[in-house]
């Protein structure tokens, strides 16, 4: 396969172009190495862009912000782009399929909650309730004789601060949230039991999703994104501390503190790591080839489980979510990951 490089000079004579990606979170931490890193490492910069990152808060806002043209890409949950299809008629694609479906319901692990269904009459901490996991929450509800609509309370918390204060405070019985969030959680000292549906992690979730008139005007543009996108996820599976050590140097503000350096690089491990997790499953899910390719079946499933939900109306069809652009998964790897994995291990921060 033929690698795909840009010669020094024509870097150089030719201006970056203005790039925006919005992405479903409100604090871009350690949690999301896949978008980060393409910045700190010079992989867009090589690929002609200059990308800016745009935390807007939940999935749902990002999708807005890509919608209304004030960002090119959005990194969602994928059932935000299944919804914006079936509900909306938006022609969104997802030019990446990163991770799997990693949340999970977190409980006191000393409490009296041990399943779903003594969740009945409790109250449920979440990000927005615009947030992509409710979805799964309510069909794992349903799934065991609970409705959602009247057994289960939920509270919006954001991140940060507020959903370990509601849990401590017992404001809250539990936390709905993804694997990166909840480590989180437990860095700062929660104790938690996890709830998950056991088939959570057979569905795609966070994707990076383009309009197809995007795709339609410059199908090279999303190639070079995924691509970069591809390199940091290799890179950061590769050396995942190293990952964390990048990312403190770029995004200073987001190092941890209140401890030894050991203390805060372990934490901050825990948080990649979920992440990490999910991103290395996301791959096998779409078959264990092509990084960021998406396969049909799996976002079959995620439609069926959304009909079941509740969540839309009517089915799309799968393939009709995913990107057409000819061959477009085989260059966005037109890369050699070995010389990638090298680098990581080389680690020079």
């Amino acid at each position: 396969m033929a690698l795909a490089t840009t010669p020094a000079w024509a870097q150089q004579a030719k201006p970056l172009k203005k790039v925006r990606v919005a992405v479903g979170t409100s604090v871009l931490n350690v949690g999301y190495p896949m978008l980060t890193l393409p910045i700190t490492l010079g992989y867009w910069k090589a690929e002609g862009y200059d990308v800016e990152l745009m935390p807007v808060g939940a999935s749902l806002q990002a999708l807005q912000q890509m919608v209304a043209n004030n960002a090119d890409f959005a990194q969602v949950n994928a059932s935000v782009v299944v919804q914006a299809n079936s509900k909306n008629n938006l022609p969104v694609r997802v030019i990446m399929g990163n991770g799997i479906i990693d949340w999970s319901i977190a409980v006191d692990a000393d409490g009296p909650i041990k399943s779903v269904k003594d969740l009945k009459g409790k109250t449920i901490g979440v990000f927005s309730l615009a947030t992509g996991g409710i979805a799964y929450f309510n069909n794992f509800l349903r799934a065991n004789g609970l409705d959602p609509t009247k057994d289960v309370d939920l509270v919006p918390l954001g991140l940060g601060a507020p959903p370990v204060e509601a849990m401590k405070s017992k404001k809250v019985d539990g936390l709905l949230y993804w694997a990166a969030a909840q480590a989180v959680f437990e860095n700062n000292g929660l104790k938690l039991r996890k709830l998950v549906g056991d088939d959570w992690r057979s569905y795609p979730d966070y994707s990076l999703a383009a309009m197809q008139g995007t795709l339609d005007k410059d199908p090279e543009l999303a190639i070079g994104i995924a691509r970069g996108v591809a390199k940091a996820t290799i890179y950061a599976l590769a050396n995942p501390e190293c990952a964390v050590k990048l990312h403190w140097q770029h995004y200073p503000s987001t190092k941890p503190s209140g401890a030894d350096e050991a203390t805060l690089v372990k934490w901050d491990l825990n948080a990649q790591q979920a992440q990490l997790d999910s991103l290395a499953e996301g791959f096998k899910l779409n078959g264990g080839k092509l990084w960021g390719a998406a396969d049909p079946a799996a976002f079959e499933r995620l439609i069926k489980l959304m009909i079941e939900a509740k969540q839309i109306d009517k089915p799309v069809p799968a393939p009709s979510l995913i990107v057409k652009t000819p061959d477009f998964f085989e260059k966005v790897n037109a890369f050699d990951p070995k010389a990638i994995e090298a680098d990581a291990k080389a680690c020079k921060v």
